[in-house]
């Protein structure tokens, strides 16, 4: 099993799953999503996804009635969220691999079709894989509300040692991006 269970309740409960593009468990993106999850509600089933580094590299002749078991998995868990969360880093002015990797799987099954995203991109500058994934996201027709995008630039500056986040602008930024994400999917306007 490829992810991490932060908050588990009812059958009745809206599923969120979060995406971090860092392969490296102490990273700047899992703290944040880490920071997300303490403050989804009790009544939000919040699941951060670790399993990027088990997915195949994409290849067109896989991706057939019988793919991989790990992109079967991943896909279940993209059309069963009721909302996801991608907070990626940005590496050599692009989109990490691993990501752009895992949303490639994603072209033929539709797992991300008009599914509510926000996406953080929280890096030393970010602005490149920002732009880049807004662009990917639009390709997959994923519903990236606008209100819930956030660039975090210098993002290491704006947290302690631990991952915990110190820069109160940042955190309300992160709060209104989970509020807007919320709104959606409970069918509420922002």
């Amino acid at each position: 099993m490829y992810f991490i269970v932060l908050k588990l309740n009812s059958a009745n409960a809206k599923k969120i799953l979060a995406i971090s593009g860092s392969l490296r468990a102490g990273s700047s993106n899992h703290a944040i999503l880490k920071f997300l999850g303490k403050l989804a509600p009790a009544n939000v089933d919040y699941t951060i996804y670790d399993g990027l580094s088990q997915l195949p590299h994409f290849d067109p002749g896989l991706d057939d009635d019988d793919p991989p078991e790990a992109i079967v998995e991943l896909r279940n868990l993209l059309s069963e969220a009721d909302g996801i969360i991608i907070c990626t880093p940005e590496y050599a002015y692009g989109v990490p691999g691993s990501l752009k990797n895992a949303l490639d799987w994603t072209v033929s099954s539709g797992s991300l079709v008009d599914r509510p995203l926000a996406l953080i991109t929280a890096s030393i500058g970010g602005q490149n894989a920002h732009a880049a994934l807004l662009l990917i996201l639009g390709a997959l027709s994923a519903n990236v509300l606008e209100d819930a995008t956030l660039l975090i630039p210098f993002v290491r500056s704006k947290m302690d040692e631990d991952g915990n986040i110190t820069e109160l602008e940042t955190a309300e930024a992160l709060q209104k991006t989970l509020n807007v994400l919320l709104k959606e999917i409970n069918g509420t306007s922002p």
